[in-house]
Parts: C-alpha cells; structure tokens; sequence
C-alpha cells in the first residue's frame, strides 16, 4: 500500500500540500484507497489506475445518487489520467464492524437500509446500462468456468439451458438502479438525519436491472449474517413501501436471483484465489453453499437445482481447499 508517486503533487495542487497519505484499504478491484490528513482535514484518495480502472462510472453514479438525495462521497479533485480521484471521508463507522461492537441498532440500520432501496426505486434508472440476459448469464458462468476446476470437475452439459428457463421471472418489472454490491460492508453508519444517515459505498458497476436484486445483497450477505427472521422482515418492509408491485412476482424474482449472485460469487471469490493469489476468499464459500443451498429449495429455482443435483456432488460443496 505505497501511494502512488503522483500523489503528492496531485494533492498539492488541489489545496492539500504537505497532507499526510495513510494506508486505508484496498478491495476485490485494482482499487487502493489512503487517507489524508491535513491539519483537521481528511479526505480519501482513491487510487484507480486508468489503464485498470475507469473512475467515471464511479463519479457518473455517485453525482446522481447525491443529485437524488443519498449519501455518496462527493469528489473533491479528479485526475482521471492519473488515475486519482480525492472522495469526502465518511470516517471509520461500516457497518459491519459497526454492529460487531454494538448490535442493538441493527433493525434500525437495516430500515434504513431498505428505505433508501425503495426510495431510490421510485425513481427511473437514468441512463445506466441494462442487467441483460446475457450478462445474467455470463455471471452465472463463472461458477463452472472457476469454480469447477478448481473442485477437479468439469462442465456437465444443460448449464446454461437450465438457467434460460429462469431468465423470465426477471423482467417482471420496469428496471430500477441496481448498485449491485449494496450489503453491510458498503455502507457507513454518519451522523445525518434520516436516509442519509448511511453512506454508500462501491457502486461504479451499477446497472439498470430488477429492484430485488439490491435486497439479495443486502439480506443474503455473505460477510456478515442476517438472521431468516431479519431477512423476512425485511422483505415485508420493502414490499410495504412499494404497494404497486406484484408480490408474489417478487418474491420469485428474488429466489432466482439469490441463486444466481451467491452462484455468481461462489466464481467470483474462487477466480481471486486461483488467478489473482488472494488466499483470504475461499473462507467464504462455506457460507455461500449454504445461502445456494437454500435458493435451489425454492420452486422456480427447480431446473438449475436439478442440473445441480446430478452433476456437482456432496463433496464439492465446502468450498475450495486451501493449502495451510
């Protein structure tokens, strides 16, 4: 976590020469991010590598989500060329860490959590790219493309015929912003009235997509646990806000799309062991088997968890092994 070697002068000629650059975090991205401290200032420098990460999905969706009223930290400079961007400091307060040490409000957090979905939702996705079927699908890819070989089993055939079968119980309703990585480690807990009381965080690959799809993140987490009883509360909640919508179409629409996200990350964290050396994410997949598990109960979810059921057996369902 060295800063890049533009950082200083970048820092300098945007009013915070001399400030002090500290290691804050990276993630699952080529992103890095510091923190600066100048005086009784902070902010945060996002280091993104324009050559690996374009910023301006970032900066378009973080501009509108504050246009409508909702906490994402606001750029104070920009170098896209450099790859720098300096964001507002939401401070220390995630929410998963948050409630580790205090969990008496979480209800309220997760409230909130959901009301700012269903606020969000009554507004037209702007100009943000579709979540297509084929993009559902190249995701839902990645567990045979990853995952498979790294169990010693290869790609049985009907795959893919079997997830097409789901595909139309997610076009059921007009498309809504979907920030698609909207869970509790993406969010800070601020001292703001109201909905914006929760920062937002990691929201640059956001599509136009189902609304269910951000309660998936949000309930079925796999870094941190909501209880079935949570969970179900939470749903009542959100369907309560937003009457106008078919119930029981909803409710089948975010099965299926449960099972396609954790199926999706089951891919996702085993290609970041195997290809990317990044040894802590396999520790998760115990938790996605059971969150999988349960999807591939439900009804709709009938012709994947047959393909299941007969080709990738009991013992490839712990999770990648990692060597001591």
């Amino acid at each position: 976590m060295i800063p890049p070697a533009t950082a200083p002068a970048f820092l300098a000629a945007n009013g915070w020469a001399g400030a002090d650059i500290r290691p804050l975090a990276g993630d699952a991205s080529f992103r890095r991010y510091f923190r600066i401290h100048h005086g009784e200032r902070t902010a945060v420098l996002m280091d993104a590598p324009q050559h690996l990460e374009d910023s301006r999905p970032f900066l378009a969706i973080g501009a509108r989500l504050h246009q409508l009223g909702f906490s994402a930290p606001q750029p104070l400079a920009v170098d896209l060329d450099a790859g720098l961007v300096l964001l507002e400091d939401f401070g220390d307060a995630r929410v998963t860490p948050a409630l580790a040490m205090d969990p008496a409000p979480e209800v309220q957090v997760y409230e909130t959590a959901v009301d700012i979905l269903a606020a969000l939702h009554a507004h037209p996705p702007g100009d943000s790219a579709p979540y297509t079927r084929a993009e559902l699908l190249r995701e839902a890819r990645l567990f045979p493309d990853w995952y498979l070989p790294a169990v010693g089993l290869a790609e049985a055939p009907g795959y893919d015929t079997a997830w097409e079968q789901l595909w139309p119980h997610i076009f059921t309703h007009p498309p809504v912003l979907t920030l698609r990585d909207y869970h509790a480690d993406n969010l800070m807990m601020l001292p703001r009235p109201g909905l914006q009381s929760l920062g937002l965080l990691d929201y640059q690959d956001a599509l136009a997509g189902h609304p269910a799809y951000d309660l998936v993140s949000l309930l079925q987490d796999i870094r941190r646990e909501v209880s079935p009883a949570l969970e179900a509360a939470m749903l009542d909640r959100y369907l309560a806000a937003r009457p106008h919508i078919d119930e029981a179409a909803f409710r089948t629409a975010y099965d299926v799309l449960g099972a396609q996200r954790n199926i999706k990350i089951l891919g996702v964290f085993t290609r970041l062991y195997v290809r990317d050396g990044k040894a802590s994410y396999p520790r998760f997949h115990p938790r996605l088997w059971e969150l999988v598990t349960r999807s591939l109960a439900r009804p709709a979810l009938a012709p994947v968890a047959d393909w299941f059921a007969h080709h990738v057996p009991a013992h490839a369902r712990h999770g990648v092994q990692v060597p001591a």
